[in-house]
């Protein structure tokens, strides 16, 4: 195992690029499940997940061809029907969308209960309420989810809280269902309406994507097509946040401005200077930065996503900062790691109270889940002196070479393999 090693205080400069979606790119997989010829997506970023995702599609019989890491042809007409396991599954929470994919296709799935980060309770009820509606049988045996239905009819679905995972599965299910679904209460993410681009491509018929009711009329056969994949909003957003708190001049190029809008909202009112282009943001130095709230919320607000290394950011900021995460409330262990590193923040309840300015110093500390090892990564280009941040396979799962692009802009950063020793007192935590 490596780890990563920052030495922090240096000003950063130039343009770093934003590669694909991640949040599109894990049901993008699956959904190509459900065309009987190939399917080709451009712009995959080049992370863990994706690779694991690739891996689960070869194990169940789909020919996958690469012309570069980041553009694959998936040819599904080789798939079958067959349980997927616990291992692979379980690196990721996004392997439940094989479930709506495979019970589209197939009428049938056996899938493991995905893994991925632990952020605290994430149910997958609405979900299973959704495919039973569809008209699926589900059962829970030993650890895994079985789906089984003669047909699928199309329903009329309303989800009890507002769901991307939920929102994507169904519609992955309902596209090849008989007569038409109407999904109520839909998550309304950019990530959602680039699956649902693909699916119309592949010849499905959904409309009102982007909007709180999606209605799908069921076809008979999906057939192959060519996606490009939506530029990373979060990468974007990560790399807006750390140019916000140690850049002088950084250029973020591949961004779709409006997908940001909450973000950028909020680093105006903390006096960051942003100029939007037509696909770039360019951030320049701020010699101070005031305190601001934050409150996650569904999309279009603030991203939970974000919220971590937005709480990095605010340990810069003048003032007492109040950072609350609505959807998921244990996400705060990055915290913990931030004291280590001298910053002045606390946990009342399920928000953090953050007292700035304070100047972060190096420390040894662990990434609990992706997007805490980016806020690590953040507060150690902030600190003075050296900063050590294992747990790095969690940051791999969403940000692809992010060593090499943050060097790119004049960081010291990188890798090293991690000592025996080192690995023991990891695996001991």
């Amino acid at each position: 195992m490596d780890k990563i090693i920052v030495e922090g205080g240096r000003l950063l400069n130039g343009t770093v690029r934003v590669n694909g979606a991640k949040n599109s790119a894990v049901a993008l997989l699956p959904a190509a499940i459900l065309a009987d010829s190939t399917v080709t997506i451009d712009g995959l970023p080049d992370i863990s997940d994706v690779n694991t995702l690739t891996m689960i599609l070869e194990d169940i019989g789909a020919k996958i061809k690469r012309d570069s890491n980041q553009k694959v042809h998936i040819d599904p007409s080789s798939i079958v029907s067959i349980p997927i396991p616990n291992g692979k599954v379980k690196k990721l929470r996004a392997s439940y969308y094989f479930m709506g994919a495979m019970l589209g296709k197939f009428k049938r799935a056996a899938i493991g209960l995905p893994g991925g980060c632990y952020l605290g309770p994430r149910p997958i009820d609405q979900h299973i309420k959704g495919f039973e509606a569809l008209g699926a049988k589900v059962t829970n045996e030993k650890g895994a989810i079985y789906l089984q239905a003669d047909e699928l009819k199309g329903a009329r679905i309303y989800l009890d809280v507002v769901s991307v995972g939920a929102t994507i599965n169904i519609m992955l299910a309902a596209v090849l269902a008989k007569g038409k679904t109407t999904i109520e209460n839909a998550a309304k993410e950019p990530e959602i309406i680039d699956v649902a681009t693909l699916l119309t491509n592949m010849g499905a018929k959904i409309k009102g994507v982007g909007t709180d009711i999606i209605r799908i009329e069921g076809v008979e056969k999906l057939h192959g097509c060519t996606h490009t994949i939506i530029p990373d909003r979060i990468e974007a957003g990560t790399y807006a946040i750390l140019a916000a708190a140690q850049g002088d001049n950084v250029v973020i190029d591949n961004v779709i401005p409006e997908h940001l809008e909450s973000l950028l909202a909020k680093l105006r009112e903390m006096g960051v200077n942003i100029q939007q282009r037509d696909e770039q943001l360019v951030i320049t130095r701020s010699p101070s930065l005031k305190s601001v709230d934050i409150k996650t919320l569904v999309y279009p607000g603030f991203p939970t996503d974000l919220q971590q290394p937005f709480t990095t950011l605010l340990t810069r900021a003048e003032g007492t900062s109040i950072v609350t995460d609505t959807i998921y409330t244990a996400r705060l262990k990055h915290i913990d790691e931030l004291r280590r590193m001298n910053a002045k923040v606390k946990v009342e309840g399920g928000s953090a109270i953050v007292t700035g300015p304070s100047q972060l110093q190096g420390a040894r500390v662990k990434a609990s889940d992706l997007r805490a090892g980016a806020a690590l990564v953040i507060a150690g280009l902030m600190a003075n002196g050296i900063t050590e941040i294992t747990g790095i396979e969690h940051i791999e799962r969403g940000y692809e070479n992010i060593t090499d692009k943050l060097r790119s802009l004049g960081a010291s950063i990188r890798r090293e393999q991690m000592t025996e020793t080192e690995l023991e007192k990891f695996n001991s935590k």
